[in-house]
């Protein structure tokens, strides 16, 4: 579920280099935590995609998705309630 208030966070522990996502603003934390990289936010603004500064991963925004979703599917980071 993705606050309001807080961007949604996405990772990405498979290693891919394309990830889709619901979302043109957001937070990449490159991977799981320990292993993250400092969360960043991204903006994508008008366009429909963005690269991560630090893992270089490429954020590609999906109409089809919410917000919070992504494919791979494991890439949506859900913070623990």
């Amino acid at each position: 579920m993705v606050s309001a208030t807080q961007p949604p966070k996405f990772g990405n522990d498979s290693g891919v280099s394309n990830i889709r996502i619901g979302a043109k603003e957001f937070k990449c934390m490159g991977a799981t935590p320990p292993n993250d990289h400092p969360h960043v936010f991204l903006d994508m603004g008008q366009e429909n995609e963005i690269v991560c500064p630090y893992c270089s991963t490429l954020y590609t925004f999906d109409t089809s998705l919410d917000a919070g979703a992504a494919i791979p599917a494991e890439a949506a980071w859900a913070e623990a309630s």
